[in-house]
């Protein structure tokens, strides 16, 4: 059995944020887009589901986080290289996104974050995995 993982984040403005992350270089199924969600394609096995709002609130009793002064969860992706990170993030800030802190260089790890239109914290990291040194995974 293959485990598919399906991250679902509410959006203000639906096409607004497929134009973005089209921006980005993401595809989408069209298979599971209509006014109310997107599927974005990130991986073999990984999608993100754009939700309106109003939809989103569906699936959920609580509230939908304010994004403007509260962060909800991370979404973490890895790349083949550090130029990948920055030409990511350089996309991102071009789209509209802003860069939502200083780059990480921890040797075996680069890792740089930006903040989407609608508030989400996505980071783009690059792990060269053949550097590390016991101890220094967390540092």
């Amino acid at each position: 059995m293959t485990t598919k993982i399906f991250v679902n984040l509410p959006v203000k403005d639906l096409n607004k944020t497929i134009e973005f992350f089209t921006k980005l270089g993401f595809k989408f199924n069209p298979q599971f887009t209509d006014k109310n969600a997107t599927c974005m394609i990130v991986g073999e096995d990984i999608f993100v589901m754009l939700l309106v709002e109003k939809f989103f609130q569906t699936f959920t009793k609580k509230e939908i986080c304010d994004t403007s002064k509260n962060t909800e969860m991370i979404v973490a992706l890895s790349v083949e290289s550090r130029e990948k990170v920055d030409k990511m993030i350089n996309k991102a800030t071009g789209a509209g996104g802003r860069e939502s802190r200083e780059p990480q260089d921890h040797e075996w790890m680069y890792g740089r974050s930006f903040e989407d239109i609608n508030g989400h914290l996505w980071e783009i990291i690059y792990m060269d995995e053949r550097t590390i040194k016991n101890g220094d995974k967390h540092s």
